[in-house]
C-alpha cells in the first residue's frame, strides 16, 4: 500500500537526481552508507544530512534539510520512525518532490500528510533494492 510499483518507478527514474539522505554519516556500518553508494553508482547526487554535517562519498554534508542551498528532489529517510514524520514535513517545506522512508521506517500519519502536500512517497522500502529493477 505504501510502495506501489508506479510510484517507486517514478521516484527512481523521473523525479530528479538529487537525493538528500537523512541520517547519512561516515559510519560504514550503517545502512545509509551502503545505500548512498548504490544511489551514486546509479547516477544520483547524494546529499548527506546528519547533525555532524560530514562529507560522505565526496559530497558535502549538511546538519539539516533546510541548510541545503540548492533544490532537492528526493528525501531518503534513515531515522527512527518516531523521528521520521518531522523530516517528511521538512521535506515538503523545502520543496522536495518525493520522500522515501527506508525499510522499517513507518509513520502512516506522515505518509498521509506528505501525499496530501502533493509529494510522492514510498515507505518501508529500500531504493538500493529497487533501483536495479527500475534504474
Amino acid at each position: 500500500m505504501y510502495a506501489d510499483a508506479e510510484t517507486i518507478r517514478r521516484i527512481l527514474t523521473s523525479t530528479g537526481d538529487t537525493w538528500a539522505v537523512v541520517g547519512l554519516s561516515n559510519n560504514e556500518a550503517r545502512a545509509a552508507h551502503g545505500v548512498a553508494d548504490v544511489l551514486q553508482r546509479y547516477g544520483k547526487r547524494i546529499v548527506p544530512v546528519h547533525p555532524k554535517a560530514e562529507t560522505v562519498h565526496g559530497e558535502q554534508g549538511y546538519a539539516a534539510l533546510a541548510e541545503i542551498p540548492f533544490p532537492v528532489d528526493v528525501v531518503d529517510v534513515f531515522v527512527n520512525s518516531d523521528l521520521a514524520g518531522p523530516v517528511a514535513d521538512e521535506a515538503a517545506a523545502i520543496g522536495a518532490k518525493a520522500v522515501w522512508f527506508q525499510l522499517g521506517v513507518i509513520d502512516e500519519d506522515a505518509y498521509d500528510r506528505t501525499r496530501a502536500a502533493g509529494l510522492d512517497m514510498v515507505m518501508d522500502r529500500c531504493p538500493a533494492i529497487e533501483i536495479p529493477r527500475h534504474g
